[in-house]
């Protein structure tokens, strides 16, 4: 009984995750330079975004004769969240793949026109859209990597783990986790429904949560440096 019972409480923990840890930096977001405004922007509108998500979750669970959809949720937080992050790496100038940092938001923002213009609907009611998301998590992946080269080469009299060190740690590690699951997710949930979402999904849950633990530390860290 007591086995039964822990894993029905880490199942609702690891389904909730995309709320509750959001919750943590959230805690540490005030007081914040100016640098990371759209940092915590992304925090409040990630939670209203996921709580709606769950709560048409938590709607079509509980009410089989409903069937919402909140796919166009999952696309419209992963756009929101490519721009705020890539504007993010940019304001760090850092003289390292300048002009292809540049270039980044330009060729996502291209193909955000062509695959929705053409390919793919972005109100899908069965799908949100995997290729968006792996997109993201590889453009994402890319800054992050980029940022740990410039690290890595710069003066070594200068302080390696900054801040902002903890955060792209967590974002690496979210995209670098997530990018073939989001590329082959929408095809799994075509033939295997029940284990993508029950299953599959839990490891973006767990990564996600990792990420905004991660988050949540550099902001504890700017609020030290700043009282």
């Amino acid at each position: 009984m007591i086995i039964k019972y822990l894993i029905k409480v880490l199942v609702f923990i690891i389904d909730f995750s995309e709320i509750w840890s959001l919750i943590i930096p959230l805690y540490f977001s005030r007081k914040q330079p100016k640098s990371y405004n759209l940092v915590v922007f992304y925090l409040w509108i990630s939670l209203l975004i996921n709580i709606l998500n769950n709560t048409i979750w938590i709607i079509n669970a509980e009410n089989k004769n409903l069937d919402l959809s909140n796919n166009f949720l999952y696309n419209t937080l992963s756009i929101i969240r490519f721009y705020i992050f890539a504007t993010f790496f940019l304001k760090l100038n850092q003289p390292f793949f300048k002009t292809i940092k540049k270039m980044v938001p330009l060729f996502f923002t291209i193909f955000l026109v062509i695959n929705f213009g053409f390919y793919e609907d972005f109100f899908d009611f069965n799908n949100f859209s995997s290729r968006l998301l792996a997109f993201e998590a590889f453009c994402l992946l890319f800054y992050a990597l980029q940022y740990y080269l410039y690290e890595i080469n710069r003066d070594s009299s200068e302080k390696l783990i900054t801040p902002e060190f903890w955060m792209v740690t967590g974002l690496g590690i979210y995209t670098s986790f997530n990018f073939f699951l989001f590329l082959m997710f929408a095809q799994v949930t075509k033939y295997f429904s029940n284990i993508a979402i029950y299953n599959i999904w839990n490891f973006h849950n767990i990564s996600y949560a990792i990420f905004n633990i991660l988050l949540a530390k550099t902001l504890y860290e700017n609020r030290k440096l700043t009282s």
